[in-house]
C-alpha cells in the first residue's frame, strides 16, 4: 500500500506504532555522532560537564511539561500516567535533576553553574522552548506524542550505549552515575506507556498523522540539540 493511501485511512495499532518508531529511527539520538564519542570513550569529562549544563535547561523543567498536559487532559488513565511521572520527577526519592547535578559535579562543574543557566546554547534555548509551546498550547495527545514518544522513549536506548563506558573508562561510581541508571528503567516504561495512551486515544486518521508528524519534529528537535553540543564543545575546541 502507497504512503499516500496509508495517510487517508486510519492504521490499525501496529501499523501506528510502526509508524511512530520509524519517525524516530531517522534522526535517532542514539545513533548521533555525540553519543558515539561518548559510546566510545572519545570524550572528556569536560566534555560532560558542558552537556550537564545544557542538559539541566532541557529536563529540569520536565515535570512542568507534564503538568500542563495533566492539566488539559480529560482522560482519567493518562492523567494518572501524567501524575505518576511528575511524582517520579520530583518526589521520588532523589530528584531526577538532583541526579544531574551529582553528576556534573563529578565531572567539574558545579550547581550554581548547572542551574543558573546562564550558558545556554540557541539549540538548548530552542529545545526547552519547543517543549513549553508543546505541552502549553497542543492538545493533550500531541503533547504526549512530542515529549513522551518523542522525547522519554529515546533516553534507554541512548544511556544504555553511554552508561558501561562512564564506569569501565571513566571510571564514575554507581552514585554518579544513578541518573543514567534510573533513565535507563524508568523511560521505558514511561515511553511505553506514553505509546499505549498515543495508539489508545489517536482516533482519526488525521489525528494519527499528526503525531508521527510531531514525534518526528520532537526527535529533530533533540538531534539538533545534541549536534550544537558537539559542534560547540568538541569540534570547535
Amino acid at each position: 500500500m502507497t504512503t499516500t493511501a496509508t495517510q487517508s485511512r486510519l492504521m490499525n495499532k501496529e501499523e501506528f506504532r510502526r509508524a511512530l518508531e520509524q519517525a524516530i529511527e531517522g534522526n535517532a539520538v542514539a545513533k548521533a555522532p555525540f553519543t558515539t564519542m561518548w559510546a566510545n570513550g572519545d570524550l572528556k569529562k569536560e566534555h560532560f560537564a558542558r552537556w550537564v549544563e545544557q542538559h539541566y535547561a532541557y529536563v529540569g523543567p520536565f515535570a512542568e511539561y507534564l503538568a500542563y498536559i495533566y492539566a488539559n487532559c480529560p482522560h482519567e488513565d493518562a492523567r494518572d500516567f501524567l501524575l505518576q511521572n511528575m511524582w517520579e520527577e520530583e518526589l521520588g526519592g532523589d530528584r531526577h535533576t538532583d541526579l544531574l547535578i551529582r553528576f556534573g559535579e563529578s565531572c567539574g562543574t558545579t550547581r550554581e553553574r548547572i542551574v543558573s543557566m546562564e550558558h545556554l546554547l540557541p539549540e538548548t534555548i530552542g529545545l526547552q522552548s519547543w517543549c513549553y509551546r508543546m505541552a502549553f498550547k497542543e492538545n493533550f495527545l500531541f503533547a504526549t506524542a512530542a515529549l513522551v514518544v518523542g522525547l522519554e522513549s529515546q533516553v534507554p536506548a541512548i544511556y544504555r550505549r553511554q552508561t558501561p563506558t562512564l564506569r569501565e573508562k571513566y571510571g564514575f561510581t554507581d552514585e554518579e552515575v544513578e541518573f543514567f541508571d534510573l533513565h535507563i528503567v524508568s523511560d521505558e516504561i514511561h515511553g511505553e506507556r506514553g505509546y499505549q495512551i498515543v495508539l489508545e486515544y489517536a482516533k482519526t486518521a488525521e489525528e494519527q498523522q499528526r503525531c508521527i508528524k510531531i514525534v518526528e519534529e520532537a526527535t529533530k528537535m533533540r538531534r539538533m540539540y545534541i549536534a550544537a553540543i558537539s559542534r560547540e564543545f568538541v569540534t570547535n575546541e
